[in-house]
């Protein structure tokens, strides 16, 4: 019989219980939906930088303020990416992925019909705010959709590649839209995106029956949100003024004293905490947060600058800039689709040293161009190779970073690698906007000023393939040669005893869970049930829930609230 508190969504296995590692019916079209809500994201990151231009000159920006336009967006996505996480978790990813949709489009279309730089800016953040939101959801709800495996393996797969060919897709399209119709295109693209993205996610993603997170940790979404967002705007103020700036440094005295305390409050006082700490026990997690902090760094710096180069010292027009993104965009999805590939031969690790080493190298050859440089003799080269090497790290690397994560734990984990990714790019970004401008005097003429450019951005090149091969060397040192494949096993029982090895100890007494009944990971992450817990326990390895009531030697519902906890069906407690 089937248990009638098990989604039909989920597939059961021959004994009757449900089947977390197969994807349900509908897991396709999540993936669908996912990846059209990740594009918009990543695009929106850099469609609107070769359209700065027009944008100025249409709506009168002061020559101070044209920067956050790109500023506002950032700023609130970094700030807000772990509560967009968590958030989802509390309300349902349905629900959360409907109204982030919405709130994209709408804030693009008020951007697009923006006729002062305020209106302008406020929808940009508002974008930042849906962006935030959509980033981690859209890889919490492959986590769930994928529970586990090859299936897992191949949606983050395809996943990560859509998240690296966008930020390139968005050079290209903004390049195109602002050259044949209108900066106010570049915003307004979004809209039929938003369309499609309501559409599979209405008909794909269903309201579960039980939250993954049952409140909010207020206090710690306010600190960590303080925290992050100081520390961005520390960055964009640094990248701006420089790193001694009044601005610069209160944000970062801001970042350093509510970081701490956040810290302390998840660790001791958190009852539902933000950020589980215990989830970087997984080397897997920290290894693939550290990495994509240094991606992230070397990506957006290095399309930012590549960008400037190709307008300010081969005179390129933004159509022409656009295009010449084109093989990396073609070249980010082939090492994307590679990397599946690559990764079941050669192991995570090697893949994932080797996409890097190709994004050092592929630097190095962007700093050896100079004014005499052409598309053909110059950038094409340096483009194929590292956009090979960026699709190949990014997929591998969102593989490691989710392999062990079980469906409770995906928006945090999601808000993780996003969150790493964005501050590494604004500290990657300020770092490398300070090398660039440094120089030794004024220029005297055109040339010198040529020069001067053309020196700037080849120390920023050679400093993000630096950022590039550290990358690398934390990946070939520290990552598991294999991704896991599903999460973590739980402790089996111990065949010579009769009662369960796996003990648990409450503040009140303790309990013994009895066999596990053939569920020897804790990949069966939903609770089939919910009930009211009488006190709360902590077990080996982690493990904190609640005991249900009942009489002893009846069934019981062990609901868990950490990386270690029991879920699936109701267990015997003897």
């Amino acid at each position: 019989m089937t248990d009638p508190h098990i989604s039909p969504d989920i597939k059961t296995s021959p004994n009757g219980h449900p089947d977390r590692t197969a994807p349900s019916p509908r897991a396709h079209l999540v993936l669908a939906a996912a990846c059209i809500a990740q594009v918009m994201v990543v695009l929106d990151v850099s469609v609107v930088n070769v359209a700065l231009p027009s944008i100025a000159s249409d709506l009168g920006f002061a020559p101070g303020g044209l920067s956050w336009v790109v500023n506002a967006y950032t700023l609130v996505f970094g700030g807000l990416l772990l509560l967009g996480g968590r958030f989802a978790d509390l309300v349902g990813h349905r629900v959360a992925m409907l109204w982030g949709l919405a709130l994209f489009g709408v804030a693009s279309v008020i951007g697009g019909l923006a006729q002062t730089p305020g209106q302008l800016i406020a929808a940009r953040a508002g974008q930042g705010l849906a962006g935030a939101l959509l980033a981690p959801l859209s890889l919490a709800v492959i986590m769930v959709a994928f529970p586990s495996g090859k299936a897992r393996s191949r949606a983050v797969g395809i996943w990560a590649m859509v998240a690296a060919a966008g930020s390139a897709l968005g050079v290209l399209l903004g390049g195109l839209l602002t050259d044949w119709l209108s900066w106010r295109w570049v915003l307004f693209v979004n809209v039929p995106i938003v369309a499609l993205g309501l559409s599979v996610a209405w008909v794909s993603l269903r309201t579960p029956t039980t939250p993954l997170l049952k409140r909010l940790d207020v206090p710690g979404t306010c600190l960590s949100t303080v925290t992050v967002t100081a520390l961005a705007n520390g960055l964009i103020q640094a990248g701006e003024h420089g790193w001694g700036a009044s601005s610069a440094v209160l944000s970062f005295g801001i970042a350093v004293v509510t970081g701490v305390v956040f810290v302390v409050w998840e660790l001791r006082a958190a009852a539902e905490p933000l950020v589980r700490f215990g989830v970087f026990r997984e080397r897997s997690v920290w290894v693939a947060n550290l990495v994509v902090l240094f991606i992230g760094a070397a990506t957006v710096a290095g399309f930012y600058f590549a960008s400037l180069f190709l307008q300010n010292v081969l005179h390129y027009s933004p159509l022409r800039a656009g295009a010449a993104f084109l093989p990396f965009c073609l070249g980010t999805i082939t090492g994307s689709m590679l990397s599946g590939h690559l990764t079941a031969r050669l192991g995570t690790r090697t893949v994932l040293a080797t996409g890097l080493a190709l994004g050092a190298l592929g630097m190095t050859l962007f700093g050896l161009m100079d004014e005499t440089s052409t598309f053909l003799n110059g950038f094409l080269l340096p483009s194929v190779v590292a956009s090979v090497g960026v699709g190949l790290c990014m997929v591998s690397n969102t593989t490691l970073a989710t392999s062990a994560a079980a469906a409770h734990e995906a928006g945090l984990i999601s808000g993780l690698v996003n969150a790493a990714r964005q501050i590494g790019g604004s500290l990657g970004l300020a770092i490398l906007t300070a090398v660039a401008a440094t120089h030794g005097g004024s220029p005297s003429s055109a040339a010198d000023r040529t020069q001067q450019l053309v020196d700037g951005y080849e120390r920023a090149f050679f400093v993000t393939a630096v950022f590039c091969a550290v990358a690398a060397l934390i990946a070939a040192l520290f990552a598991p040669r294999r991704a896991r494949r599903g999460p973590r096993p739980l402790p089996s029982r111990s065949p010579s005893r009769s009662r369960s090895a796996f003990g648990l100890r409450g503040r009140r007494g303790s309990v013994s869970v009895s066999a596990l009944e053939g569920v020897a990971s804790r990949e069966a992450e939903a609770p089939d049930r919910l009930a009211e817990g009488v006190f709360p326990l902590r077990g080996q390895g982690g493990v904190r829930g609640e005991r249900v009531r009942a009489p002893r030697g009846s069934r019981w519902l062990w609901r868990g609230a950490d990386w270690g906890a029991l879920y699936g069906s109701p267990r015997t407690l003897r």
